[in-house]
Parts: C-alpha cells; sequence; structure tokens
C-alpha cells in the first residue's frame, strides 16, 4: 500500500508523542513480556511468521512483591513468537519468554499457546473482529501462578490512514493457592498515517481489578505508550516508550515488535 508523505503528518506524530509521555503522572503492575494490541493481521494459510517482542524496564520497581520475584527494575525480555497460519481465519502461535536481570542473568520464562480467530470480511469492509485464546506456563520469577489463561476480544476499525483496536481482555490463573478470579485488562491502540508505510499514534493498556466487581477508578493501573509502526525492506517494526500513570509498578519502558514474514 502506498502513501503520500506529508511534513504535517510528521508534526502531527511528534504532537502524539509529546502529549503521551509528558502529560502522565509519576509511577509507583509490572510490564509483561508481551506488550500489543491485537489487530486483523494474520499470516497466511500455510506460511509460518516470527515476532520478537523485546521490552525493557527503564525504571521499575527494585524491590520484589513476593518471595523468589525478579524485581522489575531495568528487567529485559525478549519473547520469540513463532505463529503458523491455519486458514484464512485461523492462527496458531507459540510463545518462549526470556527475561535477563539488571545483574545480566539469562532466565527462560516459561511458554505460552495460542489460537487466534479472525471473522470473515469483505474486500472492503474496514471493521474487523475476532478473539485470541491463550494458554501457558510462567515461571515462578515472574509470576505466583504456575498456570494462566487469557481470553482476548479484537474489535476494530482500518482504513488507509486510520487504524482503531480494542481488545477487552480477560486473565485468570490457575494453580492453586493463587486467587482463580478472572481480571479485567483492556488494551486499545490508535494510530494515524503520517507517511509511507509510517503510522503513528498510541497504546493503552489497563488493570482494572476482577471482572466480578472492577476496582475503583482511584485504584486502577494505567500505561500509556507513544507508538511508531513501520515496514523497513518487508519487516513490520512497532516501537514504543511507555509510562506507567497511577498504580504501576514500573515508570518508563522501550518496547519493540519485530515481524519476520516466512512466505
Amino acid at each position: 500500500m502506498s502513501f503520500q508523505r506529508t511534513p504535517a503528518g510528521l508534526h502531527w506524530a511528534a504532537a502524539i508523542a509529546s502529549s503521551c509521555l509528558l502529560a502522565l503522572s509519576p509511577a509507583v503492575q509490572a510490564a509483561p513480556d508481551e506488550i500489543q494490541v491485537y489487530t486483523e493481521e494474520m499470516d497466511e494459510p500455510g506460511e509460518f511468521g516470527l515476532e520478537l517482542h523485546v521490552n525493557q524496564v527503564m525504571r521499575g520497581r527494585t524491590e520484589p512483591s513476593y518471595p523468589g520475584e525478579m524485581a522489575s527494575q531495568h528487567r529485559l525480555q525478549v519473547t520469540p513468537e513463532i505463529s503458523y497460519g491455519i486458514s484464512k481465519t485461523l492462527e496458531a502461535g507459540l510463545y518462549l519468554p526470556l527475561a535477563m536481570s539488571s545483574s545480566g542473568e539469562l532466565f527462560g520464562n516459561g511458554l505460552r499457546l495460542r489460537l487466534k480467530y479472525i471473522a470473515p470480511r469483505e474486500e472492503n469492509d474496514h471493521f474487523f473482529w475476532g478473539l485470541n485464546t491463550e494458554l501457558g506456563y510462567s515461571n515462578h520469577r515472574i509470576s505466583e501462578s504456575a498456570a494462566g489463561i487469557e481470553v482476548r476480544p479484537i474489535i476494530g476499525y482500518r482504513d488507509e490512514r486510520w487504524l482503531f483496536a480494542f481488545n477487552p481482555i480477560v486473565n485468570a490463573d490457575l494453580s492453586n493457592k493463587v486467587s482463580r478470579r478472572p481480571v479485567f485488562e483492556p488494551g486499545v491502540k490508535v494510530t494515524r498515517r503520517i507517511a509511507e508505510d509510517v503510522h503513528a499514534g498510541f497504546e493503552y493498556y489497563g488493570e482494572y481489578g476482577p471482572l466480578h466487581h472492577l476496582t475503583a477508578a482511584p485504584e486502577r493501573t494505567h500505561n500509556l505508550y507513544a507508538i511508531i509502526d513501520a515496514e523497513v525492506a518487508g519487516i513490520d517494526i512497532n516501537f514504543g516508550i511507555g509510562h506507567g500513570m497511577k498504580n504501576a509498578e514500573d515508570g518508563w519502558i522501550a518496547k519493540a515488535i519485530i515481524a519476520f514474514p516466512f512466505k
């Protein structure tokens, strides 16, 4: 898809980045290994894909919140994700999370399996919807629960200039001796085209507490990222700088997703 380069668009992107980052309050939940809002993008049937999720907490919590946890300060997380297009509407994925502590030690942090469905659409239909489900194991260094499940509805709109995506995510721990109550963690992404194969905007991630009884608004956690999406030599890159707002464990986080399609 080709777009017109517009200097005004670049100024617009800079304004978004500034407002997203400077308008936030100082921080006080830790960054996950995957910081992403899902859209309708999928591998073609019979094709594999590889995404590399990378994020680092530049300013975070220096003390563990439970015995045996890896504190988030300066933690680097690298998560390869291998995906496969089963059909036009189904895609499977495997995550292999890794983390490096501030002292330079590298750890494996479990694995997760996912299945993503995107409903069929007409060629010129800008609206999309679907569902992603994940089941996985996490090391005690990053989670008190060894097993967990995620249900992620996907709702969105995309045209040549704008993308809006909403993920009303529900997560639940499955291990013993932890709460198994489903929790609501919404994600939102809004971007605008600013140049050929370049979009800028923001991503929002919230933690609203148990689904059956959401926490009061002052107790909820919010994280906001200024982001750039770009395609370079056939490789899709998502890059963002985020800030944890009230109740967030991490202050500043840098994240990137690098997608390598295999055809």
